[in-house]
C-alpha cells in the first residue's frame, strides 16, 4: 500500500470524513514530516477545513499536549494524531470527544508503517471478530492470564466495561488507535505475576522477559534485564503510575511485532497489560503515564472458559 492510499483510508475509511468538516492533524519533530503532511492532503482532498499542527514531543505516552493545542482539539470534529508518544490517554483527548470529535492516534506511527502491517487489515472481519468477541466477553467476571514463561495473573472485570477498537471512527466522540484491532478493559482488581516478553512500552523489542509482580492492582515489584529501567520511568511520574491500568487482546491479524507499541498491542492472538493512566476508559487512575506490555502465547480464560485467542494469531 502506498502512503497516499493509506492516507486516504483513514481520512475517508476510517474517520469518515465529509466535505466541510474540520480535520485537525497533530504531529510532533519526532514524527516524519511526511505522515503528517500526507493525512494533510488526504484531508483537503477530501474536501475537508484543514489544519496541521506541529508541536514539541512529549516525555511520556500520556503526557497532556500544550494548552493550545489542547483548545484546537476541542474545536475540531477530526482529530488525526501522529506523534512520538501517545495522545490516547490525556484529558485533552477525552474532552474533545466529549465535544463531539472523532478521534485517531497513531503514536510510534512510521513510514514502514502507513504502508504495511496492521494499517493493511480488513477492518470489515476485524470488526465482526470484535463484535464476536465482546458478545463472548459479556459479563464476565474473571479473567486470567497464563503462559510457559510464567505469567499467571488474575483480573477481576465484574462490572467493568469491554470496549473494542476496530478501526471504524465514524461516530460522534468515538476514539481509535490506528493501526487499530483490540478489546480492552480497565480491571477493578489485578493479582499474580506478569512475564513481558515480546515488547514495553517506553523500552520497545525486549531480548529477555520482563517481570512484574502485582498485588491489590498495584505493580510492587519489577525484574529482568531492564526492569531498573522501567521502574525509573514508571516511578518518575508518581506513585499511581504502578497502577494496572488495562488488559487488552490483540484481534489484527496483519499487525507485526516490531517494537513499536502502536502495532504491537494489536497482534492476533497476544495480550497486553498496561501501567498508569485508565481514565480515559473506564477506570479510576489519572497520571501522566500509560505504558503496555505485550506478551505473546497466553492461554486467556473467562469465569474458566478458555478463550482460545491463539486462533487469532493463524487467523491470517
Amino acid at each position: 500500500m502506498k502512503l497516499k492510499e493509506s492516507s486516504d483510508m483513514i481520512i475517508r475509511t476510517c474517520m469518515g470524513a465529509s466535505p466541510g468538516e474540520s480535520v485537525l492533524i497533530i504531529t510532533d519533530t519526532c514524527t516524519d514530516e511526511a505522515i503528517g503532511r500526507s493525512l494533510f492532503d488526504a484531508a483537503v482532498d477530501a474536501d475537508c477545513e484543514a489544519l496541521l499542527l506541529l508541536m514539541r514531543p512529549r516525555a511520556q505516552h500520556g503526557e497532556e499536549p500544550p494548552r493550545l493545542v489542547a483548545e484546537a482539539m476541542r474545536s475540531a470534529d477530526v482529530i488525526l494524531a501522529p506523534t512520538s508518544r501517545s495522545l490516547t490517554h490525556t484529558r485533552a483527548r477525552q474532552n474533545a470527544c466529549e465535544n463531539g470529535a472523532r478521534v485517531a492516534t497513531l503514536p510510534g506511527i512510521t513510514l514502514d508503517m502507513m504502508t504495511s502491517g496492521g494499517i493493511t487489515a480488513d477492518y470489515g472481519r476485524i470488526d465482526e471478530t470484535a463484535t464476536r468477541m465482546l458478545e463472548m466477553l459479556k459479563g464476565a467476571r474473571v479473567v486470567r492470564i497464563t503462559t510457559e514463561l510464567g505469567t499467571d495473573i488474575t483480573f477481576d472485570v465484574t462490572g467493568c466495561e469491554w470496549k473494542a477498537d476496530a478501526g471504524r471512527c465514524t461516530e460522534p466522540g468515538s476514539v481509535s488507535n490506528l493501526p487499530a484491532g483490540e478489546l480492552y478493559i480497565a480491571p477493578r482488581n489485578a493479582n499474580g505475576r506478569i512475564v513481558v516478553d515480546g515488547s514495553m512500552g517506553g523500552l520497545g523489542l525486549l531480548d529477555e522477559p520482563l517481570v512484574i509482580e502485582v498485588k491489590d492492582r498495584y505493580a510492587v515489584g519489577f525484574s529482568g534485564k531492564r526492569a531498573a529501567e522501567l521502574e525509573q520511568i514508571v516511578d518518575s511520574a508518581g506513585p499511581d503510575a504502578r497502577n494496572i491500568a488495562e488488559l487488552g487482546i490483540g484481534i489484527n491479524p496483519a499487525s507485526r511485532l516490531i517494537g513499536v507499541i502502536l502495532e504491537d498491542e494489536k497482534v492476533g492472538g497476544t495480550v497486553h497489560v498496561a501501567i498508569g493512566d485508565n481514565s480515559t476508559f473506564g477506570g479510576d487512575v489519572s497520571v501522566d503515564l500509560h505504558l503496555d506490555g505485550i506478551i505473546t502465547g497466553p492461554n486467556v480464560y473467562v469465569d474458566g472458559v478458555d478463550l482460545n485467542v491463539g486462533r487469532l494469531a493463524a487467523d491470517k
